[in-house]
């Protein structure tokens, strides 16, 4: 029996299939919309891209084959 628990409520909702629970990961539309509205005001945010540092060094340029004809 699948169970989970919501990351809103800290709720473990168990269900005989993952199809039985129409909210997952959360445990229900309030949970859902609570988790929203957090995204809305900003609380959430996804971080900045991640960049290689200036000065650490990169990936090493392959040469390129040269086709002699």
């Amino acid at each position: 029996m699948p169970s989970y628990e919501c990351p809103t409520c800290r709720n473990v909702t168990r269900v005989a299939r993952r199809t039985d629970a129409p909210y997952r990961p959360f445990c229900s539309e309030r949970c859902r919309l609570v988790d929203l509205y957090h995204w809305f005001e900003g609380d959430y945010r996804v971080s900045d891209p991640l960049t290689p540092e200036p000065d650490a060094p990169g990936p090493t340029p392959q040469p390129e084959a040269v086709d002699e004809q």
